[in-house]
Order: C-alpha cells, then sequence, then structure tokens
C-alpha cells in the first residue's frame, strides 16, 4: 500500500517529488525517503513520519533521475532505516517497493551466505541485493533475473549509478508511467503526476519499462519490444484537491449529488438502463459478489436489490476469505467484483480465482485502466473522480447506485418490465442527497455532544443493516470509537447488554416495511436508558418522539433509502473525529488502496 513516484526531465526534481509524495499519502504515510542521482553520485533522505513540506537539504540537489517512496509498514518499524529507498551493498542500486516478498526471509539468508550485509528490517531490501547478486552491466538483465526468484507482489522503480534510466517493472501491485515532452513519469497511480501529464501507460505485470528523458522502452516477460497504448485521462488536477474544504473527507462528503448524476449519465434513457456487458443472464445461475470493507457493505445492499429485482440468487463474500476456502464456482456463475481502486489485493485475486473455475466475470471499479478493469469480462465504471480521503464515501454511494442499475439492467435483459416510477426516484437522488447534506449544522451539535464517547451502537433493518456496518466503520476509522453495527432485530440477542446511559445507540429508521418492528427496538432501548441518535424521514413523528436526536433525510423508496441515509451517518463520524483533534484524511494504521494481502 506504498506510494511509488519517479521522474527523469528537466524540472526540478526536489520540489516535484515532494509534492507527489504528498499526493500519495494516501497510500502510507509512516515514513518517506529520495534517491536522486546526480551522474553517478547517489543524493539520498530517508525520514520517518509525515512528508515535510519543506525540504531544504533535498531542494539543494540537482539530478537527472529521481525516486521517492511513502510507506505503510509492513515488515519492519516506521523508522528512518527501515524507509525506502533500499540499497545494494556497494550503494550503486537504489529500489522503491510497493508490495510484499513472501520468500524474503529465505532470500536474506541465502544472501548473508554470500557476504551481502541487510541493514533493515524490511523484505523489500532483498531486491536491492538480489538486482546486486545478478548485476553485470545491464540492469535490466539483473533485474529479470531477480524478479524470477521473488514470490509475492511488487511495483518496483529501480535506478543504478553506472546507468542513464529508471527500470519499472510490476507484478500484482500497481504502478503507471507518465508521458510527457522531454521528460516522463513512474508513479503508483496518475495522482501524483495528472498535473504534469494526463497521457498514461499501463503496465502490465512482468512487463520492464525503461524510463529516460527522450522517451519509454517497454518490453514484455521474453524481452520483445512492445507499443503500448497511451490513455488519456479525463478527470483535473482540480478534483484532486481539497478546495475550500478542511478535510479531503468532507470535500468527497459533498461531492455526492455531482457523483450519482456521474454514475447515471448517459445510462438511463427512455426508462431503459443502458449497459454494455459481456454477460448472457440465461445461462446465468447464481452471482457472487466479492469485496472488502467499505465495498462489502456495498455489495450486502446489492444482494437485497438484485435478488429482488433481477431474481438471481446471490452470494456476498469476503474477498479476502474467498480463494482459501476452495469456492464452489462454475461457469454458469457471475462474479462481480466491487473495488474503487480497481487495484485490492484480495478482490483482484478472488476474481482471478472466480476465472480459474470458470466462472464470468464483472468489474464494478472507479479507477479507469486499474488493474482489475483490465482483467474482468464486463465493467461498469463508477466515474466518481478521484477519492483521496481514506474513508471512502462517494465511492460507497456510487457503487450503491452503479449495482442497482446493474440489477434493474439484468431485469431488463430477462425481459421483466422496470416500473416508471422508480427510474424516477432514481433520478431525484441528487436533489435529495443534497437535501440531507443540509443537515450538517444539526450534525455537527450532535457530534459534539458525543465527542468524548468510547462506544457506539448502529442498527438498522432490511437494507439499511448494511448502512448500519458502514456507519460504524466509518466512525471506527477515522475517530478511533469503537463501534458496531447490528441488524436492529439481533439486538436483544446479545448487544442489548451493553445498553447503559453512557452508550450512544443509532438507529436508522426510516420508512421501511419493518418500520414500526424497528420502533420497537428503539423503545426497547430507551427503556434501559440509552442515549438514542435516529436518521428519521422528515414528516415522521413516531421515530423522532421516541429519539433524543433526530436527524432528516428526504423520504424515498425503501430500495433507495440507503444512498441517502448513509450521508448523516458519514458526516456525524467527521465531525466526531474532527472536533477530537484527529488528522480526517489519514487516520492511524490505514491507507486508502490496499495492494497487499
Amino acid at each position: 500500500m506504498c506510494g511509488i513516484i519517479g521522474y527523469v526531465g528537466e524540472r526540478e526534481m526536489a520540489p516535484l517529488l515532494i509534492n507527489g509524495l504528498k499526493k500519495l499519502e494516501y497510500r502510507g504515510y509512516d515514513s518517506y525517503g529520495f534517491c536522486i542521482k546526480d551522474g553517478d553520485r547517489f543524493h539520498v533522505l530517508k525520514k520517518k513520519g509525515r512528508i515535510s513540506e519543506d525540504e531544504s537539504p533535498l531542494k539543494k540537489i540537482q539530478g537527472n533521475f529521481g525516486i521517492a517512496h511513502t510507506r505503510w509498514a509492513t515488515h519492519g518499524k516506521p523508522t528512518e532505516i527501515n524507509s525506502h529507498p533500499h540499497f545494494d551493498c556497494k550503494k550503486e542500486i537504489s529500489i522503491v517497493h510497493n508490495g510484499i516478498i513472501e520468500n524474503a526471509e529465505q532470500l536474506r539468508k541465502m544472501l548473508e551466505k554470500e557476504k551481502h550485509v541487510f541493514v533493515s528490517e524490511t523484505d523489500s531490501e532483498v531486491i536491492a541485493h538480489l538486482i546486486e547478486k545478478f548485476y553485470v552491466n545491464s540492469l535490466e538483465m539483473a533485474v529479470k533475473k531477480a524478479i524470477s526468484l521473488l514470490d509475492g507482489s511488487f511495483a518496483l522503480a529501480i535506478i543504478c549509478k553506472n546507468e542513464d534510466c529508471i527500470l519499472a517493472v510490476k507484478r500484482g501491485s500497481p504502478l503507471v508511467l507518465g508521458v510527457g515532452k522531454n521528460e516522463n513519469f513512474i508513479a503508483s497511480d496518475v495522482v501524483p503526476i495528472i498535473e504534469y501529464t494526463k497521457k498514461i501507460i499501463y503496465l502490465k505485470d512482468e512487463e520492464i519499462a525503461k524510463i529516460t528523458k527522450e522517451g519509454i522502452e517497454i518490453k514484455n516477460s521474453k524481452g520483445k519490444i512492445i507499443d503500448k497504448k497511451i490513455a488519456e485521462i479525463k478527470w483535473n488536477i482540480k478534483q484532486a484537491e481539497k478546495g475550500k474544504f478542511k478535510h479531503f473527507m468532507i470535500k468527497e462528503i459533498f461531492e455526492q449529488p455531482e457523483v450519482i448524476k456521474n454514475v447515471l449519465r448517459g445510462r438511463i434513457k427512455d426508462n431503459k438502463i443502458k449497459l454494455t456487458l459481456d454477460i448472457n443472464f440465461k445461462k446465468i445461475n447464481r452471482i457472487i459478489l466479492t469485496a472488502c470493507g467499505t465495498s462489502w457493505h456495498s455489495c450486502l445492499i446489492a444482494k437485497t436489490l438484485i435478488e429482488k429485482y433481477a431474481q438471481i440468487p446471490v452470494e456476498v463474500d469476503y474477498a479476502s476469505e474467498f480463494r482459501y476456502r476452495n469456492p464452489l464456482v462454475s461457469k454458469n456463475d457471475l462474479l462481480i467484483a466491487v473495488s474503487q481502486s480497481g487495484e485490492t489485493a484480495d478482490t483482484l485475486a478472488a476474481i482471478r480465482e472466480g476465472k480459474k473455475k470458470g466462472a464470468k466475470t464483472l468489474g464494478i471499479i472507479n479507477v479507469v485502466g486499474s488493474t482489475i478493469s483490465r482483467e474482468v469480462d464486463s465493467g461498469i465504471y463508477l466515474y466518481s473522480g478521484p477519492e483521496t480521503g481514506v474513508a471512502s464515501t462517494k465511492a460507497f454511494t456510487s457503487q450503491i447506485m452503479a449495482l442497482f442499475l446493474f440489477a434493474l439492467y439484468a431485469r431488463q435483459e430477462k425481459k421483466c418490465k422496470i416500473d416508471p416510477r422508480l427510474i424516477n426516484e432514481i433520478k431525484k437522488l441528487p436533489e435529495k442527497i443534497e437535501e440531507s447534506l443540509g443537515e450538517v449544522k444539526k450534525i455537527k451539535s450532535i457530534a459534539k455532544k458525543f465527542v468524548d464517547s468510547s462506544n457506539f451502537l448502529y442498527f438498522g433493518r432490511g437494507i439499511n443493516y448494511p448502512v448500519a456496518l458502514e456507519g460504524a466503520l466509518k466512525l471506527k476509522e477515522i475517530s478511533y470509537i469503537h463501534a458496531e453495527g447490528y441488524p436492529a432485530a439481533e439486538m436483544k440477542h446479545g448487544p442489548i447488554a451493553l445498553i447503559d446511559g453512557n452508550m450512544p445507540s443509532v438507529f436508522i429508521a426510516t420508512h421501511s416495511k419493518t418500520f414500526s418492528k424497528l420502533i420497537s427496538n428503539i423503545e426497547e432501548v430507551k427503556a434501559r436508558g440509552g442515549k438514542i441518535i435516529s436518521i428519521v424521514n422528515k414528516e415522521d413523528k413516531i421515530a423522532r418522539k421516541c429519539s433524543d436526536f433526530a436527524i432528516n433525510v428526504p423520504r424515498t423508496i425503501e430500495d433507495l433509502s440507503a444512498i441517502v441515509n448513509v450521508i448523516p451517518l458519514q458526516l456525524l463520524s467527521y465531525f466526531i473525529a474532527d472536533m477530537r483533534g484527529l488528522d480526517v484524511d489519514k487516520p492511524r494504521n490505514l491507507a486508502k488502496s490496499v495492494t497487499v494481502e
């Protein structure tokens, strides 16, 4: 989950690398480092902690080639010595690495027997020593031999004192190349380089790129030079900046009306769903939804929607567990992988397991050109723009919307009618989200009352049970308050033991077929002295009357309510974390794109 950037060209090297790493901090921020090649000399700076705005020593350095790295620690604590770049014994080869080398310990022991001396605790350092072991006048050949011995995942940028290039290679972890005029770039994703170029090349696994100021040469695993398609990035740098907002998270919460419009744009016409998918629904007996974290919650919601509208049985699996239980998958199954980044290692592994067993695959992803988007048979892009806040917000609502469109498309393909009133309600969603955002002052005042709470419970029923899970996850992620989400009816089967005057309970109490049952659950908490925060429809009086605090949301049909109801939960988490003085966009121990298992 680390971030890599590299550059060769005529710009000032240090400011570009510093700026790039700042934009990659959502991938990791435990420590960071730089290596700039000036002729046959390396200038190196490595530090623990967040990236400094002003690295004065670095800014004095001139050089032709530079690589830099921001770290999310896997092997070894976040220390200066464990930060990247790493070097060989002679300090002639410098590497930055994103991924995990699973056989690092065996390789380290082999190299130590050959008198290699290691200075860090990381798995990454073995890569530099392996390249040194094989280096004889050709960095490219040494890299090819070295990576053939590696088990695990990696994205690598490598420079050598004796050669005027940056080498890039990947397996499993993301890496993109930026194409400029008399300059070229390498990065973990497009965010740090979009202000310099919109021309991007996506590397495939085992391809090796040789990057110089003059150009980029790419070879496949057999050593043959290949022509790669150059993609054009459509969004601009302003979408990746905070603008008037204090944090990316709050900016991205407020972007959601526009985000839903983007998901819908061009996909509904004359009450028909317009998707281009290579799927024969007559041959699909079962759908498997697989994802991690927030994306898994969107899958739980989609299960209800797909089974209702498409009448196809659906299973939801954690991607991290899917392939390890030897799942029963057949050619009549459709595996749908949901991932904001399109690079989530566990989700990618689940896709590969499904394909190996003959399933058709579909991706619900945000990042165009990501690994998952290239490996699935069909895909639905979210077009949400970059999501920089580590805690996902707009990706969640856009995933639900995209999965709902898929459910309706499947219904349509099976020659079943779609109620025009449903389409009309879908089109109203952006304005209803705007209305939910209008409760921001009330939510902020409620957050102030509960900022010092140690625990929260979240309750929902039906399609809003996963919303309760998501609300609890958001609070845990950014405020470090313990929170749990439950189906409201399950409260009396255990969680009710936790209820007392210090335990806030958040109920999603909007209109639904189980509304009266949920009111009974609220009353059960109230009878035990619990503090109740409810998400209610503004015309409702019943839930409001039995709640200590009520947050209004506009009424929509139950099947769309999750998209509207999650908005106040996102805002509540945000304000509590901000009032606690925490770094909302960079919560401890987390990274945005989980590209390691």
